[in-house]
């Protein structure tokens, strides 16, 4: 073998992210022995923590997303799997004693690492229309979970079509008097069983073929204006109190930029076994390149990946012992 040692202050793996994705892959990775630590982040919240009920995930009916993210990171941390609620800055290749493996450097210091499991999620996209970024927070959000309390009997809308909009929508029809969905097709893309939910219910009116050209207020927001895609001169102001936006994810991975291969939208490619195109780095959960972004599949994504890595780090291993 050959005459190398590995420093002991060295990571074996380093988890970039606290979603499921990545406390599933930090669960593994403490079970298989492996000195792992994980990095939550302090500056972006998990999708699944700004979900206010889950019903799909296997064998849990319905439980809320924060209560089952916290349920992860519990079960990691009785397993040996060390936290820290740090934001990592970038990460670089280094040399720690003999060993070549990375650097991840944070807000509060840097970590030397045998591998690197990067599980940053992804963030909402923007409207890009006037008013949106000024009401942030004083009537603009992209979490009902959060602030729907805010709107007890009074009127909001929601922008999009998709399984995260409708359930949304649904929620917040439990505080507010009347929610208006605009969406830009005749149709929504949300799954039947939502879309059934949302027909039925009093409170959901429906904006279709509609997109949103202007956030209306000024020390908060007081409504929309909207613009029909159909028919383009047509436009027409909704009085509402709170839009709440769910048009589409950008992947959170500028700290892996330059590092690994990217697809054209900015999400990780990687291959069946988590593996990245930097021997050492693998990727797991939404901010990987792949057609299925829920809880479930970011679990499994967590578990491959701690499982492609530890034998990385068990071969790196033996070779250096």
């Amino acid at each position: 073998m050959a005459d190398i040692q590995i420093p002991k202050d060295m990571y074996d793996i380093v988890i970039v992210g606290g979603g499921p994705g990545g406390l599933t892959a930090g669960l593994y990775a403490a079970r298989a022995d492996m000195k792992t630590l994980l990095l939550e982040g302090n500056a972006q919240a998990s999708q699944i923590t700004m979900t206010d009920m889950i019903e799909n995930y296997p064998g849990l009916p319905a439980i809320g997303g924060f209560e089952l993210n916290d349920t992860f990171k519990k079960q990691g941390v009785a397993f040996g799997l060390e936290t820290r609620p740090e934001q990592v800055i970038r990460i670089d290749r280094a040399q720690s004693g003999d060993v070549n493996g990375w650097e991840v450097v944070t807000d509060n210091g840097a970590y030397c690492t045998l591998s690197v499991i990067v599980s940053t999620g992804a963030a909402w996209s923007r409207l890009g229309v006037p008013g949106e970024v000024e009401m942030i927070g004083r009537g603009v959000s992209n979490c009902a979970t959060c602030d729907a309390p805010f709107y007890r009997n009074r009127e909001v809308a929601v922008v999009g079509g998709g399984d995260t909009a409708v359930q949304e929508a649904v929620y917040l029809t439990k505080f507010a008097s009347k929610v208006t969905l605009i969406h830009r097709r005749d149709r929504l893309r949300a799954t039947a069983i939502l879309q059934q939910r949302a027909f039925a219910n009093e409170k959901i009116a429906f904006a279709w073929d509609s997109v949103v050209e202007k956030i209306l207020g000024e020390d908060g927001v007081t409504g929309v204006r909207i613009r029909n895609v159909k028919d383009p001169d047509r436009h027409d102001d909704i009085a509402v109190d709170g839009v709440f936006i769910f048009v589409g994810l950008v992947p959170n991975t500028a700290v892996a930029k330059g590092l690994v291969n990217m697809d054209e939208d900015g999400y990780i490619i990687s291959d069946s076994d988590m593996k990245t195109s930097a021997e050492g780095i693998f990727a797991c959960g939404d901010c990987i390149r792949k057609s299925l972004r829920q809880v479930v599949t970011a679990c499994g994504d967590g578990a491959t990946a701690a499982h492609s890595a530890s034998l990385y780090v068990d071969d790196v291993k033996g070779q250096a012992y």
